[in-house]
């Protein structure tokens, strides 16, 4: 039946997609972060939609008249810089060739999505029906296996389907968490103007927070922690904010098993906890690997091809100071580096993690400038909601990320994206509708509406 409901939509979606690129990009995301041919069987499951999409955003903004400039800014030349900068650790990569350039390939086509979020989101539109696409992917997934958790009394793991890129429980656990600010924002924006709306994405929001718990991920709790903490200092509505996450609470602690308390209390003591200090021998590792090659890195998955593990493990003890309790390198077997800056850093050096830690904290750094710009200068709340709550998803992969190789996310970069966007595209739009209005007689001549930046 979802087959077939699939195909006969098909036509239509193509349909508006090439009429407009900007639905074209939306869906693009949507596929990638929601996986659809994990739902379809049969013919619709051969279809490979996250490439046909693509191609036909790519068809639609060639054919698209008035194209916007490219907008330049030190943040997009940042993600370039980068990009090129893993291209050649990937040519001088130490791993095995045919996996460093298979990954090289996927995160080639994140930055193609990164970019093209720059060449077509033009106005708020734009940028909603791409939130949109993230909540109908990542926040529907959440609803259904949240539901599923709830309806165990706690004893369903949610995980990620085979095959996902949000596969992992842990990777699954942080993209609820950055979907959270951006349910938030949509509710502020269409939630007043129909109660479908607002019961759904207050249901969403309820649920997502309920699958982080549900996907027993420590990293996922913590950055869940923060951007509470985070959301109800940045909210205007701190009571409403306040009840519900009491509410929440109640609802987690009614749920959570033994199993899920066991494991958020080794947090505590971190040191103790095997898991986390196995963890820490991957980090350290890493770190290895960039001190050998400390400009390029060893490229994609260095780290995680076993010649190049059981090497680096010779030089294990020549860093005593790196702690790692009593846990040692196995020679059996290779790990992830279980960090996306230590990721980051054994793949393409310390000059890579530079650039990285530089994207994000610029990309973090910009939604807030504009969001406090937006304030002062008086522009419509909306716009400096969104910046708001794109910081906070960029605030909550940052810190869930730190435990998790998550790097190349392409719910992040096209976060980043519109960042970029709103600052060089959005806003200079609003402040020039502002002026055109302010301008224009309002009913009698000589009087004009006393509207504009302050």
């Amino acid at each position: 039946m979802r087959d077939l409901f699939l195909l006969m939509l098909l036509p239509v979606m193509l349909y508006a997609m090439a009429k407009r690129p900007f639905i074209a990009l939306g869906m693009w995301l949507w596929t990638a972060l929601f996986f659809p041919n994990g739902w379809v069987y049969g013919a619709a499951s051969n279809i490979r939609y996250n490439l046909l999409f693509t191609a036909v955003a790519v068809i639609a903004y060639v054919l698209m008249k008035n194209k916007p400039k490219f907008p330049s800014s030190p943040l997009s030349t940042l993600v370039i810089v980068f990009f090129v900068w893993t291209t050649f650790s990937t040519i001088m990569g130490v791993g095995k060739p045919e996996v460093q350039w298979d990954i090289w390939s996927r995160f080639a086509k994140i930055f193609v999505l990164f970019v093209f979020v720059l060449l077509i989101v033009q106005k708020k539109l734009h940028a909603d029906f791409m939130l949109w696409c993230v909540v109908l992917s990542v926040g529907f997934y959440a609803n259904l296996e949240a539901l599923k958790f709830i309806a165990t009394g706690g004893g369903h793991k949610i995980a990620g389907m085979e095959g996902h890129v949000l596969g992992d429980r842990n990777e699954l656990a942080i993209a609820f968490v950055m979907t959270l600010p951006l349910c938030f924002y949509l509710l502020g924006e269409y939630g007043k103007s129909s109660r479908i709306i607002r019961a759904g994405l207050l249901g969403t929001i309820s649920l997502l927070v309920i699958g982080v718990i549900g996907t027993q991920s420590r990293g996922g709790f913590i950055a869940l922690l923060a951007l509470g903490g985070y959301l109800f200092v940045k909210s205007e509505r701190k009571v409403l904010m306040g009840i519900l996450i009491i509410a929440l609470g109640i609802a987690v602690a009614h749920l959570a098993s033994n199993e899920w308390v066991d494991r958020i209390n080794t947090i505590e003591s971190a040191s103790e906890d095997g898991s986390f200090m196995t963890r820490v021998v991957s980090w350290k590792l890493s770190f290895i690997m960039a001190v050998r090659h400390p400009f390029f890195g060893g490229g994609f998955k260095a780290l995680e091809y076993l010649p190049n593990w059981v090497d680096l493990a010779r030089d294990f003890y020549s860093y005593s100071w790196f702690y790692t309790g009593d846990r040692f390198p196995s020679l059996d077997y290779a790990r992830a580096a279980h960090s996306v800056y230590f990721q980051v850093l054994g793949e393409h050096g310390f000059v890579g993690l530079a650039l990285y830690v530089s994207i994000l904290i610029g990309a973090f750094r910009k939604a807030g400038k504009i969001s406090r710009a937006a304030r002062k200068q008086g522009l419509p709340g909306w716009f400096a909601t969104l910046a708001t709550m794109l910081q906070l998803s960029i605030f909550a992969f940052a810190l869930g990320g730190a435990a998790l190789s998550f790097a190349y996310f392409d719910l992040i970069f096209a976060i980043i994206g519109l960042v970029i966007v709103l600052e060089s595209r959005i806003l200079p739009a609003i402040v020039s509708d502002i002026r055109a209005t302010a301008a224009t007689p309002l009913h009698a001549p000589g009087i004009l509406l006393k509207t504009g930046t302050r």
